[in-house]
């Protein structure tokens, strides 16, 4: 049983006992009312296992066989079908080369084929006021607010913060630093506190979303559409915990975390004033003790649904190795990585068929120690010493020997004349020189 299936088993007990209705069910997994019906059915008289799919593992039995799809995609690359749609391939495979396939099998073997890029659907905007969530963690929205909370009496510090769309409940955390660190170790306390939210809800910051980095905007947008992005670390720490990341368009679209920083930047400017915080850790003191304890007695509201949508850490969640600065690493011949400029070397109990020339998952964790792994076991590594430097040697016979020093030049000896005798008798030396006569003296 997989991890989704083990949450849709949450689920669907908890509409068994009462506690959501079918609805509210259906909502959460992703089926409809009467699917959840007949879930609970087969549930009661099959156990547990009746969340696996029969049909897991096996194949369609109206799967077509890998030839004719390899003959259909050999066909719609010859230059004569360049620029044909699924639907005309299609016809055109089935009266001009004998294969019957549907339009829409056509479409997936082209896009896998790379002969058909998926337009993206044109949705038209609509403006209107969203609805609260109807249970507690069904979606977090999670922002961050530069502002002078300490006024003139201490650092500057960034404000960041998680409310709940469904009570308006807040968690928050003065930092120094808007860096992904100081946002994963408040998501860690969050996770510890309450469990793991359906969603969270981010603008498109670069910690969450991987940015184009070139000013030709349009081509660096088609790219994207062909080869997605890498996604950041906190964006791939979502994805390691089964947390889904949705994206706002614009500020107002998170309007609840919003609206939370305007009546901070008022309220809570004014209470650290008051209570003469200077520092960080007074900072955060005050945030914890006084104003979130204010906040959610005052503004928080009760939901519509007392089902709490958070669902647990399991043993295969582990929170100091998603939370991390995460980066892959090949292993050489010798059975070392290079991570910083750093040579580390793999333990030999741990080397194993397959590590030679592989990628291992390298992480930096936030206790800044590191941790190595290979599949799903962690790997023991120790720092190589840099190797020792040797002099170059210089070989006597091929050293540069000095240059003679070159004797001075008298061409110029008689170039200052200050007489006319001198003049006629330098007239006459020069004649002799270039005739080969030898000089008067």
């Amino acid at each position: 049983m997989r991890q989704r299936d083990r949450d849709r088993l949450v689920a669907l007990k908890k509409a068994k006992k009462g506690l959501i209705t079918q609805r509210q069910a259906a909502e959460e997994i992703g089926q409809s009312e009467r699917h959840v019906r007949r879930l609970l059915k087969r549930l009661k008289g099959q156990g547990d296992g009746a969340l696996v799919h029969a049909l897991r593992g096996r194949q369609s039995n109206r799967r077509l066989d890998e030839k004719t799809k390899r003959k259909a995609l050999e066909i719609l690359g010859r230059d004569v079908y360049r620029g044909f749609g699924p639907t005309l391939a299609a016809e055109y495979l089935d009266s001009h080369h004998d294969i019957h396939v549907g339009r829409e099998t056509v479409r997936t073997w082209m896009i896998e084929g790379k002969l058909w890029r998926a337009s993206r659907q044109r949705v038209e905007k609509i403006h209107q006021w969203r609805p609260r969530r109807s249970r507690v963690g069904e979606m977090v929205q999670w922002d961050t607010s530069e502002h002078a909370w300490l006024e003139d009496r201490g650092p500057k510090l960034y404000l960041i913060s998680m409310i709940d769309d469904a009570s308006s409940r807040l968690h928050a955390r003065f930092v120094r630093h808007d860096s992904t660190a100081e946002n994963m170790r408040l998501l860690w306390n969050y996770l510890e506190r309450h469990g793991r939210p359906v969603s969270y809800y981010t603008d498109k910051a670069g910690l969450f979303v991987t940015a184009p980095k070139t000013a030709r905007y349009a081509t660096e947008l088609a790219r994207h559409e062909r080869d997605p992005l890498p996604p950041t670390q906190i964006g791939r720490a979502l994805r390691e915990l089964d947390i889904v990341w949705i994206g706002a368009h614009s500020p107002q679209a998170k309007g609840r975390v919003e609206r939370s920083f305007q009546t901070a930047q008022d309220r809570l400017v004014k209470g650290l004033r008051v209570a003469g915080a200077k520092t960080l850790e007074q900072a955060n003191a005050y945030l914890e003790t006084e104003f979130i304890v204010w906040w959610n007695n005052t503004i928080a509201v009760v939901p519509a649904s007392s089902d709490d949508a958070h669902r647990p850490l399991g043993k295969e969640h582990s929170l100091a190795g998603s939370l991390s600065y995460v980066e892959p690493r090949q292993v050489s011949d010798g059975y070392t990585i290079q991570v910083d400029n750093q040579t580390y070397k793999i333990a030999r109990s741990d080397i194993r068929a397959g590590l030679r020339g592989a990628d291992v998952r390298v992480e930096i964790r936030l206790d800044a120690s590191m941790a190595v792994r290979f599949g799903q076991s962690y790997m023991t590594v120790t720092a190589c010493p840099p190797p020792p430097k040797v002099p170059k040697k210089v070989n006597p016979s091929s050293a540069r020997k000095p240059a003679a020093p070159r004797a001075k030049s008298t061409w110029m000896k008689n170039f200052h004349l200050t007489s006319p005798e001198k003049a006629a008798l330098s007239v006459l030396e020069m004649s002799q020189t270039v005739h080969g006569l030898k000089p008067i003296r």
